[in-house]
């Protein structure tokens, strides 16, 4: 689908709008879709976004600001119709074969009425197939801009709902406020917040992020994380029985066995198969992920160091260890710890951990991690978070339907 996303500047100009325009076009993209950007300045950060300088899109373009001047002041300037003409002129040439327009805050704040006015025109006129106007601020509804604002036409067409376009904002509360200065329901209006791209905000490495993509991550809760080789010691049995414990409480929880298997004892390549089978039978082929299969030389340090940032707690269920590294890991990652209680693992972790002993049920065990994890705030928040304000779940869940309506 060809998308045009429309503002007053884009980036690399700093600012909260400028901030969604551009990850809202990066997960456009990452999408499948041709977009591109029409803003009065900004430049191409990205090959695969174009980005179009119109400088009568600009609000600082000195005829705005005159134009501005008179407008604020309840005056509308002579040359304004030629100008908002010469504004259309440049939409039309800039918008062939664009399917969707989605316009940031043009038809909901006063920095530049002339596009404003243009804009509407091209819709009313049919010049544009789909409009989406997205509004992160009210200039009717925010005291700083009332004595810039006067009752009639151009400033009436930023509290009155176009006919025909879809309306969208950027939290429940700015919809009933919209909702109230357009007099229609709430319901007529789609709310889709800014969002977060965790790979970016966390520093991710590319191939952690296509493990995340292709694995799921985004959507468990919790992750589960074995930094450990495939070797009988580790007792990834144990881990296996309590997931599938887990998720009769907490269905999408997901484990993540790291490390390769152990080439030291061939007796690990059955060890393998034997772990394959256990999955299949206890039917969780989707949600234990041996990443050996995947990476069968292991991982990158720093791709490990990537699955302590975005793992929810440590399971570390092993039978016996010389010292316990993942402990250390896990408290700089400050992740919640469960281990097996051995001599080494305690000397690290002391009360800070969970521990259980290594013939404790699974029940047992899945009971204490449900336990613990529900108790704690700063998980509860970290999946909401993860599942519903990441770029990628925001465009899955409410971008992509609203393109399809």
């Amino acid at each position: 689908m060809n998308i045009t996303l429309m503002h007053f500047s884009a980036p690399p100009v700093v600012g909260g709008v400028e901030t969604v325009f551009e990850r809202q076009a990066l997960q456009l993209v990452r999408a499948g879709h041709q977009v591109r950007i029409l803003a009065g300045s900004g430049e191409t950060w990205d090959a695969r976004i174009p980005v179009d300088v119109l400088t009568r899109l600009n609000n600082r373009y000195p005829q705005n600001l005159k134009m501005k001047a008179s407008l604020d002041a309840g005056k509308i300037p002579e040359e304004f119709s030629g100008y908002v003409q010469q504004i259309q002129t440049d939409l039309v040439r800039a918008l062939g074969g664009t399917k969707v327009v989605i316009a940031h805050n043009i038809a909901s704040l006063n920095k530049n009425l002339a596009l404003t006015v243009a804009l509407y025109n091209l819709w009313q006129s049919g010049q544009i197939s789909r409009l989406v106007l997205w509004h992160h601020d009210l200039a009717w509804t925010t005291q700083r801009y009332q004595e810039e604002l006067h009752p009639g036409w151009p400033w009436d067409l930023l509290r009155t709902a176009w006919p025909g376009a879809k309306q969208v904002t950027v939290s429940e509360a700015r919809r009933l406020e919209l909702a109230n200065l357009f007099h229609i329901s709430p319901q007529e209006i789609v709310v889709i917040p800014a969002g977060l791209d965790m790979a970016d905000f966390l520093g991710l490495q590319v191939r952690t992020v296509n493990l995340i993509d292709s694995l799921q991550l985004t959507q468990a809760a919790p992750i589960l994380l074995a930094p450990v080789r495939v070797t009988r010691r580790k007792n990834l049995e144990l881990a296996f029985s309590t997931l599938a414990a887990l998720r009769k409480d907490l269905p999408r929880a997901v484990l993540v066995v790291t490390g390769p298997v152990g080439l030291q004892n061939p007796a690990n390549l059955e060890y393998l198969e034997h772990l394959h089978k256990l999955r299949s039978d206890l039917l969780l082929e989707d949600a234990i992920h041996l990443l050996a299969e995947i990476a069968p030389e292991g991982l990158p340090e720093a791709v490990l160091s990537d699955f302590y940032r975005i793992a929810d707690a440590l399971f570390l269920p092993s039978k016996e260890e010389g010292f316990g590294n993942p402990i250390l890991e896990a408290g700089l990652s400050r992740l919640p710890i469960f281990c097996s209680d051995l001599p080494p693992l305690r000397d690290l972790a002391g009360h800070y951990a969970t521990y259980f002993a290594v013939d404790d049920s699974p029940k047992y065990i899945a009971k204490e991690i449900v336990k613990q994890l529900k108790a704690d705030p700063v998980y509860r928040l970290r999946v909401r978070l993860r599942q519903e304000y990441t770029w990628q779940s925001i465009y899955h869940r409410l971008i992509a339907p609203l393109l399809e309506g």
